[in-house]
C-alpha cells in the first residue's frame, strides 16, 4: 500500500465533502432572506441521507464486483455496508475505504447540487424523499457506468461501466470523462430542470423579481467550491502524480478565464460587472473543466473556460424566455456547462480529439455518455418528482412561501437582529 496516495486520496475526499457545505453557502446567498436556511437544510440535508445511504448500499451499486457487473444497474451484496471493503488487497495502492469515502463526497454533492432548481418553495421532508430516492435509481447507477474502473489494477473488482470501458469496446474509444462531467453535473442538471417543471415556478417569477440577498455569501460559497474543486478534480486521479498535477492546473486556469469571460458577457449585456456573476462564472467553469481537467493542454483549458463563461451566461436567461422556473440556475451553470465540457472533449482531448490527431469519434462517444445520462436522469427525476408531488406535495403553500419558508418549516430565522 502507497501511503502517498492514501493520504492524498484521504485529503481529496475531506476537500470535496467541504464542497457541500460550500454549496450551502453559494446557495444561501443567492435566494431571499427568508428562506436562506430552508436552502442551505436541503444542501445539509443532503449531506446527512446520502452519506448513510452510500454506506449501507450506494457503495454496492456504484462498484459491485466483477460477478455483479453483468448489467448497467448491478448491486454487490457483499458490499453493503461496506462489508468487503475492510482489507486492503495485496498489492493495492489504497485502501478499499479510502476510495468509497472519496466517492461518497461525490454522491453527496450531486443531490446537493439539484436542490438549487427548487429553492423558495420546496418542502424539506419531501426533498429528502426525493433525494433518497433520485440517488438510489439514478446517481448510484450513473456513477456505476461512469466511475467503476477499479480500485487497483490486480484487484478482484477492477472492471469498467459502459460509458468508460462499454463504448470503448464498441468504438474503439471510450467516453472521457475525468471527474464528473456527465456522472455529476448533467446528472444533476436534467435532475433539475424536472423538479423545476414539477413544482412549477414561483410567486411572482420575472426577470428581476428575485434577487440575491447576501452577495457576500455568493462569493464564499464559491471560494469553498473551487478550493473543493481541487479535490474534485485531482483527486480522481486516485494518485499523486503528473496527471494529478495537469489536473490542478487546469482546475485553475479554466475557472479563471470562465469567470472573466462572464463578467465581459455581463457587462455588454447589462452594462455591470457583478460579484454574482464573477462566482457564477468561476462555477460554471469549474463545472466544464471537470470531465476535461485531466485531458487538456491548459491552453485549451483556457478557451474552454472562455468557452463556458460566456455560453453559461447567455444560458441562465433562457429560463424568462422558455418559462421554466430553475431557481438557482442549476440548468443554466450544472446542465449546460457540463454538456459544454464533456462535449469539448470531443474536439480538443490530448491524442483523440478531432482538432488533436483524433477522428469525430470521441465527439460521437462523449456525445452519447451526455445525452444517455441527460435523458435517464431527466426521466425519472421528472417521474419521482411528480409522483411525489401527486401524494404528499413537494411544493409549499403560496401564502408560506410569500411569508417565508424559514419559520414556516423550520421555525428559525436567518437573521435575528434584536433579542426577543
Amino acid at each position: 500500500m502507497d501511503q502517498g496516495n492514501t493520504a492524498f486520496l484521504l485529503i481529496a475526499a475531506a476537500f470535496v465533502l467541504l464542497m457541500t457545505p460550500g454549496l450551502a453557502f453559494f446557495y444561501g446567498g443567492l435566494v431571499k432572506a427568508k428562506s436562506v436556511i430552508s436552502m442551505m437544510m436541503l444542501s445539509f440535508g443532503a449531506l446527512g441521507l446520502i452519506g448513510v445511504l452510500w454506506v449501507l448500499y450506494g457503495y454496492a451499486i456504484a462498484f459491485p464486483s466483477a460477478e455483479g457487473l453483468s448489467a448497467p444497474w448491478s448491486i454487490d451484496f457483499g458490499a453493503m455496508g461496506l462489508n468487503n471493503l475492510l482489507e486492503t488487497p495485496e498489492g493495492a495502492s489504497y485502501p478499499p475505504l479510502a476510495f468509497a469515502a472519496f466517492q461518497a463526497t461525490f454522491a453527496i454533492l450531486t443531490v446537493a447540487l439539484v436542490s438549487g432548481a427548487i429553492a423558495d418553495r420546496a418542502k424539506f421532508g419531501a426533498w429528502l424523499i426525493f433525494a433518497g430516492i433520485w440517488a438510489t435509481v439514478v446517481y448510484f447507477p450513473v456513477a456505476s457506468w461512469v466511475f467503476n474502473f477499479g480500485l487497483a489494477e490486480d484487484a478482484s473488482f477492477a472492471y469498467g461501466g459502459w460509458i468508460t470501458y462499454g463504448l470503448q469496446e464498441a468504438f474503439g474509444v471510450g467516453a472521457i470523462d475525468f471527474a464528473g462531467g456527465t456522472a455529476v453535473h448533467i446528472n444533476a442538471g436534467a435532475a433539475a430542470l424536472a423538479l423545476a417543471l414539477v413544482l412549477g415556478k414561483r410567486v411572482g417569477f420575472a426577470k428581476g423579481a428575485h434577487v440575491p440577498h447576501n452577495p457576500p455569501f455568493v462569493l464564499l460559497g464559491a471560494g469553498l467550491l473551487w478550493f473543493g474543486w481541487f479535490g474534485f478534480n485531482a483527486g480522481s486521479e486516485l494518485a499523486a502524480d503528473g496527471t494529478a498535477a495537469l489536473a490542478f492546473v487546469n482546475t485553475i486556469a479554466a475557472p479563471a478565464a470562465a469567470l472573466l469571460a462572464w463578467l465581459v458577457v455581463e457587462k455588454l449585456k447589462d452594462g455591470k460587472a457583478t460579484s454574482v456573476g464573477a462566482a457564477s462564472g468561476a462555477v460554471a467553469g469549474l463545472v466544464a473543466i471537470t470531465p476535461a481537467c485531466a485531458s487538456l493542454h491548459p491552453v485549451w483549458a483556457i478557451l474552454l473556460g472562455v468557452i463556458a463563461g460566456a455560453l453559461c451566461a447567455l444560458a441562465v436567461d433562457l429560463k424568462f424566455k422558455l418559462g421554466f422556473d430553475d431557481s438557482l440556475d442549476v440548468v443554466g451553470i450544472h446542465l449546460i456547462g457540463g454538456l459544454i465540457g464533456t462535449l469539448y472533449l470531443g474536439f480538443f482531448a490530448n491524442g483523440t480529439g478531432l482538432f488533436m490527431g483524433g477522428d469525430a469519434t470521441q465527439l460521437l462517444v462523449q456525445a452519447i455518455a451526455a445525452f444517455a445520462v441527460l435523458i435517464y436522469s431527466f426521466v425519472l427525476a421528472f417521474v419521482i418528482g411528480f409522483a411525489i408531488e401527486k401524494t404528499i406535495g413537494f411544493r409549499v403553500k403560496n401564502e408560506d412561501e410569500l411569508a417565508g419558508i424559514d419559520t414556516v418549516v423550520h421555525g428559525e430565522e436567518g437573521y435575528v437582529l434584536s433579542d426577543r
